[in-house]
């Protein structure tokens, strides 16, 4: 990681804190009192985790801090400070829920409590419950009148890492130059000659050259908010998606009965994956049992020249969507530049197998991102491509999985001869809250804690 001050970037960001952290918490926090919010902060400062490596094996917790736009102002951050950062993020993301598509039951009049209207988020991870618990107490105790927390999000990891549709989940990261490059094949960024590049660091941490730099002459840095709030910061995207389960059971099970592949089969269409994860496009006949995600060049593979119609892979299979990689039509510039360091974490318990009839119980994702661009890498990921499908040559469908309920058409069409079309359905997923959040680095939050922005 040569050349990022990595003891001033807060951990959880360049690299994930591992499989060890089977359970993540979220605090979310209002100030109405600036003073007590500043002191409060300050006394959390020693315990915040930074992106040093480990000497001595895993902390029993980790504790991170990102803050909102309106949690800067209650901070008592100064407006010009606030106004340098980026339009999106100063509005919120509930200010933006219509354009990401946010309506019906997933629009914030429906969201829980406490979320898209807090100051701060804490995101602990623990080894243990009991650690886990220990820290919890102690932050809920340590808080000062004129601190509250309005909502705690507890999300804990499913069986071999999938997430609650049955999938795999997390693979196919960003490779970051300095950082994880033995990922480079798959994680990168496609060449012409076949190969693959790490992509700039800049892409995820501000102050840092990101890929428009490297061929700007001037090799000038991404935008990024007053100094010192403009080094080593994220901005961390964080939703709560609440994922009907029976209901894609159902839909998969009815369509599979005239889908002659089969209901895997079929699944895997909808996502572009196996549920081991497994690519189509490697793996288009079955599901490859030895598949391992974290294997060097498990996640090697292109469209363009191996599928681009879509056969193996459909072209509105949900990863392809995400990440089209070589994509006719879209190009790798406009593909590696909206990628994300992703982050969530299942929340709920699992639905038996043999349920016929919702249980009442809420179950989902926790989905949180890092990006230097919440416009360029997540609103265009989410509006673009997953709600829109006009720049695969897909007309208004949207994406299938997240799609549903007036998103699009909430069609979806398998390509193959003859082609084979999944109707519309109600949504499979509802946003039940979320917001932009920044996640400082160590020394700009030590200045939003002593008040000396804006001096």
């Amino acid at each position: 990681m040569s050349g990022l001050e990595l003891a001033d970037i807060q951990g959880g960001v360049l690299r994930a804190y591992g499989n060890a952290y089977a359970s993540t918490s979220y605090l979310f926090v209002v100030v109405t009192d600036p003073a007590a919010g500043r002191a409060w902060l300050r006394s959390l400062l020693p315990l915040v985790t930074t992106a040093e490596p480990w000497t001595g094996g895993k902390p029993a917790t980790t504790l991170n801090i990102a803050v909102t736009a309106t949690g800067l102002t209650a901070l008592g951050v100064p407006d010009p400070v606030v106004e340098s950062f980026s339009w999106e993020f100063t509005e919120g993301m509930r200010s933006r829920a219509a354009v990401l598509g946010d309506v019906g039951a997933s629009s914030p009049e429906h969201w829980d409590v406490g979320l898209g209207s807090a100051h701060l988020l804490l995101l602990v991870n623990a080894l243990t419950t009991a650690d886990l618990e220990s820290r919890l107490a102690m932050l809920r105790e340590a808080r000062p009148a004129g601190v509250e927390i309005v909502h705690e999000e507890h999300t804990q990891a499913l069986p071999e890492t999938r997430e609650h549709f049955g999938f795999a989940d997390g693979s196919a990261q960003p490779a970051i130059a300095g950082v994880n490059e033995e990922k480079v094949r798959g994680g990168g960024v496609p060449l012409a000659d076949g190969g693959w590049r790490p992509l700039a660091a800049g892409e995820f941490i501000l102050g840092y050259e990101d890929e428009a730099s490297r061929d700007d002459p001037r090799r000038a840095l991404p935008t990024a908010p007053v100094d010192p709030l403009g080094r080593n910061g994220t901005y961390l995207v964080w939703r709560k998606l609440e994922q009907d389960v029976l209901l894609f059971r159902q839909v998969l099970a009815a369509a599979s009965a005239h889908f002659e592949g089969g209901e895997e089969l079929l699944a895997a269409k909808v996502v572009g994956r196996w549920r081991s994860g497994a690519p189509l496009v490697t793996s288009p006949d079955g599901a490859d049992p030895a598949f391992d995600p974290t294997a060097e060049g498990a996640n090697d593979f292109r469209y363009a020249e191996v599928d681009p119609a879509g056969l193996r892979c459909p072209l509105g299979s949900h990863v392809r969507r995400c990440n089209p990689r070589d994509v006719p039509g879209t190009g790798p510039f406009l593909s590696f530049r909206h990628r994300m360091v992703r982050r969530g974490m299942p929340y709920g318990p699992l639905l038996p197998l043999d349920a016929t009839e919702p249980d009442g119980v809420s179950r989902g994702l926790v989905f949180v991102c890092f990006v230097a661009s919440i416009s360029r890498q997540f609103e265009g990921v989410q509006v673009q491509w997953l709600d829109d499908g006009n720049i695969f040559g897909l007309g208004h469908d949207s994406d299938f999985l997240l799609g549903g309920d007036g998103k699009g058409t909430g069609k979806m069409t398998v390509q193959g001869e003859p082609p084979f079309f999944l109707a519309p359905h109600a949504s499979f997923v509802t946003t039940r809250g979320g917001d932009y959040l920044f996640q400082p680095g160590v020394r700009a939050l030590e200045a939003v804690a002593e008040g000396a922005l804006g001096r």
